[in-house]
């Protein structure tokens, strides 16, 4: 019997001695028996494949365990993020013209902020809802098309960020804004 092949077959006796405790430990920490017996298998199939090359780590049973959890866990993940995929996609609207819910209002009170310039208060919403170019917009206003870019630029910086679900306004990198506390404040 060559070396590679005395190797995989000594990987293939310790897996088969440490399936059992490898499932009770999965199966102990996520409470779901087929799903770990699955993870179980996929960590034994990494195992069946690095373990040969790159040698039997100090703690078989713990690797095992751990890569098994491992993909537990992304699993879990998975159909987490799929139920909410659902239940967003559950939640909204049909396609179509809705009677109930027009945001055009919305938008142009967004637009038409007393913070804006005139100028800008009215340029802004030509351009979101009226779906008017800038060189239209520039035109009507008597200056060049450059100048119109920069003040609707400067118009849509200047908006407010949208709303998280919690009510909370974003920040620039995506998180929420509540729950934080300035220095100031403690």
């Amino acid at each position: 019997m060559t070396p590679a092949r005395r190797r995989r077959r000594d990987v293939e006796d310790l897996l088969r001695e440490s399936a059992p405790r490898v499932l009770a430990a999965v199966v102990r920490r996520f409470g779901d028996f087929a799903d770990s017996e699955d993870a179980v298998q996929e960590a034994m199939i990494d195992a069946s494949r690095q373990w040969p090359a790159e040698g039997t780590p100090a703690n078989p049973v713990g690797w095992l365990i751990a890569v098994a959890s491992r993909r537990m866990t992304d699993r879990i993940r998975a159909d987490s993020a799929r139920r909410d995929r659902e239940d967003r996609l559950a939640a909204e609207p049909e396609p179509g013209p809705t009677a109930e819910a027009d945001d055009t209002l919305a938008l142009i009170f967004m637009c038409c902020r007393p913070e804006l310039s005139p100028a800008s208060a009215i340029a802004l919403p030509l351009r979101a809802v009226g779906g008017l170019t800038t060189a239209e917009i520039a035109a009507a206003f008597l200056v060049p098309e450059t100048t119109m870019g920069r003040r609707i630029a400067r118009a849509k910086k200047a908006s407010p960020r949208p709303r998280s679900r919690s009510g909370c306004r974003r920040r620039p990198n995506g998180r929420s804004g509540c729950g934080t506390r300035s220095a100031s404040s403690t």
